[in-house]
């Protein structure tokens, strides 16, 4: 599967994906402070472990960060 996560195209190994187990391979120990977009729409926390990541999506990830 190749994906464009964050403008860069990734290719996985694999035919499915759900955005959780897309952040376990992106991001594996802290996920904490994180958003996800997909096609300009946010996917709610609740939802990444049942929303389906087709081949065509246009994914961003989104860390917050501190600062002041």
């Amino acid at each position: 599967m190749e994906l464009k996560i964050n403008n860069q195209t990734k290719q996985f190994a694999t035919d499915s994906l759900t955005v959780q187990a897309l952040l376990d391979l992106e991001i594996p120990i802290k996920q904490n402070g994180i958003a996800i977009a997909i096609n300009n729409f946010v996917i709610p926390k609740s939802d990444w472990n049942s929303h389906s990541i087709q081949e065509t999506d246009d994914i961003l990830i989104i860390s917050a960060t501190q600062g002041g």
